[in-house]
């Protein structure tokens, strides 16, 4: 039963298959049905409609008609190729034409060539003048629109409580006046009906503007970094930054980059867009800072005690803070020595960084050799293979030989005025103002403009 259902299954398939090829084999072996002839118009009939359409045309007056079992034969002269392809086109598409010979020759009379031209000029100028009312009712609403927008661009006041920052308050204000602009002159075209001219125009404006974005994608990116800058600023004016590898106090941040006053007076300029993808170090946010060095003492010395001689005379400092306060530790074992690395907070406000840090190190130096500890030196070991070379025993007898010194004569020089002065320079610890002054200075005479605002949190 099984195989006689799965025979019979694959005949019925095979039937439906081949029924649609069998339906059209027979519908192919009937004979098809006659092309109805096409209904005959008389050649004379044809050369009359093709005269008379002819003589209500300019310019196509003068040509001869002549037709034969549906050929029309167009001949004569005309002032310009083109009235030539228009007559061609006419007859072509005349019922009851079968094709068209054309024999139209173009003449080169001056007169019937300057003719036309001149009657364009002439209907050109009557349409402008006809015009000219429309002409200036759409130049007058270019105008008034384009006026509103001025004005209501320069309606500081509102957008500057609109936006975040003056910076941004003018690019909304430029943005406005553009887009006023725009209306107002597709406003006017549309009110000439000069709609393709206005898709031409927006077209072209759209090619080269992607063009130009492309031209200068550099500067829309570094334009668009100023926006951000001044939205979210990370730093004030004259605050000591280290941006990357750059270091110096902030003169002032503009719309194409951010001006520095380096520490050897120096200016600075680092586009916005390498500023604001920096990584930014400000000194200025927190006065306090911290500083560190190390000092090696000899292996059989207590580090420990070596640790608490040099912090109790860093300690002493009366620029040191207290809180945090000094701290230090053992860094490493060298080979002859152990390292220790100390450690201490001073305040920017009032105490210069690089003076605390060298005042520091010399403070914890003599107090680590007056309580006995040693500073290890590099130790080199010499070897003499043989005997000793003559230029050193050399040396050492004119050595020798060299008059002693008087004990009564002074060895060390002795201390002047300015030598009071400098050791006094040295000894001052207050912070070194001159750049940040010079950065007032700056800021005080230029008129640039400074998206800096004091009013906005530093992020």
């Amino acid at each position: 039963m099984v195989r006689r259902a799965l025979l019979l299954f694959l005949v019925l398939g095979f039937a439906s298959l081949a029924a649609p090829a069998l339906a059209q084999e027979e519908a192919d072996s009937q004979p098809a049905d006659p092309i109805a002839a096409e209904r005959v118009i008389s050649d004379d009939a044809l050369a009359a409609r093709l005269t008379d359409i002819f003589s209500e045309i300019d310019g196509l007056e003068a040509l001869t008609v002549d037709v034969t079992s549906g050929v029309v034969s167009l001949s004569g002269t005309v002032s310009q190729q083109g009235d030539g392809d228009r007559a061609v086109s006419i007859a072509s598409r005349l019922e009851g034409v079968v094709t068209v010979e054309d024999s139209i020759t173009r003449s080169l009379a001056v007169e019937q060539s300057i003719s036309p031209a001149i009657e364009n000029i002439r209907s050109t100028l009557e349409r402008t003048w006809e015009g000219l009312p429309l002409l200036g009712l759409a130049l007058a609403v270019f105008l008034v629109i384009a006026v509103i927008g001025h004005l209501i661009a320069s309606w500081r006041g509102l957008w500057r409580r609109v936006a975040p920052n003056p910076f941004l308050a003018e690019i909304i204000s430029q943005a406005i006046r553009f887009m006023a602009v725009v209306l107002g002159l597709v406003t006017a075209l549309n009110l000439v009906g000069a709609t393709a001219l206005m898709g031409a125009i927006l077209g072209g404006a759209g090619v080269i503007g992607l063009a130009i974005g492309f031209a200068v994608r550099d500067t829309v990116e570094n334009y668009i970094s100023s926006i951000m800058l001044s939205l979210r600023q990370p730093f004030r004016a004259n605050d000591h930054v280290l941006i990357n590898e750059h270091e110096g106090r902030v003169v002032r941040l503009t719309s194409r980059a951010t001006i520095l006053m380096t520490l050897d007076g120096n200016h600075l300029r680092i586009p916005n867009a390498a500023v604001f993808k920096a990584i930014i170090l400000n000194y200025t946010r927190n006065p306090e800072r911290r500083f560190e060095f190390e000092l090696g003492v000899d292996a059989e010395d207590d580090p420990v005690a070596a640790m608490a001689s040099g912090l109790g005379a860093i300690s002493a400092l009366d620029f040191i803070l207290k809180d945090p306060k000094p701290d230090a530790l053992i860094k490493a074992i060298g080979d002859s020595n152990i390292i220790v690395r100390f450690l201490a907070w001073v305040n920017q406000s009032d105490t210069e960084f690089h003076k605390a840090r060298s005042l520091a190190i010399r403070a914890a130096k003599d107090a680590l050799e007056a309580d006995g500890f040693t500073l290890p030196e590099p130790i080199y070991r010499l070897r003499f293979d043989g005997k000793v070379p003559a230029l050193l025993t050399q040396s050492s007898e004119e050595e020798a030989a060299a008059p002693a010194s008087d004990p009564a004569t002074p060895t060390t020089r002795i201390p002047s005025a300015s030598d009071a002065e400098a050791e006094a320079s040295v000894l001052d610890v207050r912070p070194d103002d001159s750049i940040s002054e010079k950065v007032d200075e700056e800021r005080a005479q230029t008129g640039e403009k400074d998206l800096l605002d004091e009013g906005r949190p530093v992020e």
